[in-house]
């Protein structure tokens, strides 16, 4: 009798632990299943989101622009011991996983207080620079925008000298005014609007590049243009002035000398390049600055349709701060630092973001420091939102040095530049790589 019923009371427990892990097991098959569906949804509507929304603000501007190359180095050197340090502060210092995962959480930066404003105060963020990679040229500082002078808006210096280039080179020349209907908007796109007048389309004679001696290269086919929508960005030491906002019509004290510099040096590596040195305040009838990404595109479409092979379009500008934020020193040599723009209402500004990043790359491989990183902006007073990157995918905007960089600076910088922007050309080129002669300038790090 007894054993009958210790039998029973085994079975009666056994039975018991039985339906404790069938229930068990349905309760994680069910927290499976649902965790499953749950990611299911959430790859699904990550990816229904990148086909409807085609800005570069929900996608890039969290994660991708706070972590670093060294982020991921020092998870590597978790698990292999004998990778090399870095010399820079750890990435997983206690104020930086602080910073990153509250702004991650909540989207405000515990190191800019506006951003916490701008969440309850519409539109106040609405025009600032947003980070999309970061670059080895120091902190996290936004791009500062340029603000013209009463005199540009005015019209600009009817005796300013806008043919040459300061350095010896020929100016280029816009095109007749294109034809509209290309699917961007344009600010004061009215059909009474003065529109710029027409001249010759840039050509071969256009380019302000030299060659070198003796080149056998087709120099006639250009496909780099260079130009510059604010043309009067200066630099206080070209002018032998102390301004926070210095501008200049005269070509070898504003922006357009680097851009004869970087034109020269495309040249060099055997490339035709156009230098287009529009000073649009003096040849546009009732000239408006706020209109300037319209008059520099027309200068863009101008010369894409004089040469069918211009494949890419580089928009030179120059930062706003002073010489402590836009000043690297590499190997004991002072350089113009630069920010990369990418426009937030170009649909297509991943392509645009690629090259970018491309020539990005190479700067930080060779000469880190000298880049400030990869930027997106929003449309805002002087700019269509887009910067006329929708004309071609191989179109960037390029800051190069701020008010109080040197001559000597700004040179080193635009040489390196424009042998970053050489090598990104000659790679997508291999064809006309190897039938391109030896010019004396291989790659980016043969500059001074």
């Amino acid at each position: 009798m007894n054993k009958k019923w210790f039998q029973l009371w085994n079975i009666g427990r056994l039975r018991s632990k039985l339906l404790d892990v069938l229930s068990l097991g349905r309760t994680m098959l069910l927290l499976a299943g649902g965790s499953l569906v749950f990611f299911m949804l959430l790859g699904a509507g990550g990816l229904a989101g990148q086909k409807l929304n085609s800005s570069p603000i929900p996608s890039m501007k969290g994660l991708a622009a706070s972590l670093s190359s060294g982020f991921f180095m020092e998870l590597l050197g978790m698990e292999v011991p004998h990778l090399p340090k870095s010399d820079e502060p750890s990435a997983f210092s206690g104020p930086n996983v602080t910073s990153f995962v509250f702004r991650m959480l909540t989207s405000v930066d515990p190191g800019d207080p506006k951003s916490l404003l701008s969440r309850e105060v519409p539109g106040l963020a609405a025009d600032d620079p947003f980070l999309l990679r970061l670059g080895s040229g120091g902190a996290k500082d936004a791009p500062a925008d340029y603000h013209p002078g009463t005199d540009e808006l005015a019209g600009g210096n009817p005796e300013a000298n806008v043919t040459g280039d300061g350095t010896g080179g020929e100016s280029g020349t816009s095109g007749t005014e294109p034809a509209h209907g290309d699917g961007v908007d344009e600010p004061g796109g009215g059909e009474n609007e003065m529109q710029p007048e027409p001249t010759a389309a840039p050509d071969a004679a256009g380019s302000n590049g030299s060659s070198t001696p003796g080149s056998s290269r087709e120099d006639s086919v250009k496909r780099i243009l260079i130009y510059h929508s604010h043309p009067r960005e200066a630099y206080n030491p070209l002018l032998g002035v102390e301004s926070d906002n210095p501008s200049s019509a005269v070509p070898s004290k504003n922006v357009m000398l680097v851009g004869s510099y970087i034109a020269k040096r495309l040249e060099q590596r055997g490339i035709g390049t156009v230098h287009a040195q529009q000073d649009y305040a003096t040849t546009v009838p009732d000239y408006n600055w706020n209109f300037s990404y319209k008059y520099s595109r027309m200068t863009v479409k101008a010369a894409m349709s004089a040469n069918q092979e211009m494949t890419e379009m580089i928009d030179i500008h120059r930062d706003s701060q002073r010489h402590g934020k836009t000043t690297a020193v590499i190997n004991g040599k002072s350089y113009a630092q630069v920010y990369f723009i990418l426009g937030h209402a170009n649909k297509n500004w991943k392509k645009n973001e690629a090259f970018a990043n491309k020539i990005h790359q190479l700067l930080e491989k060779s000469y880190p420091g000298v880049s400030r990183g990869i930027w997106g902006k929003s449309s805002g007073n002087g700019n269509n939102g887009e910067y006329n990157q929708t004309l071609s995918p191989n179109s960037v905007l390029i800051e190069v040095g701020g008010i109080d960089n040197s001559e000597d600076e700004l040179k080193r910088t635009a040489d390196i530049l424009a042998d970053a922007i050489a090598d990104v050309y000659w790679n997508s080129h291999d064809a006309e790589k190897a039938a391109a002669p030896d010019s004396g300038v291989d790659t980016v790090k043969q500059s001074n």
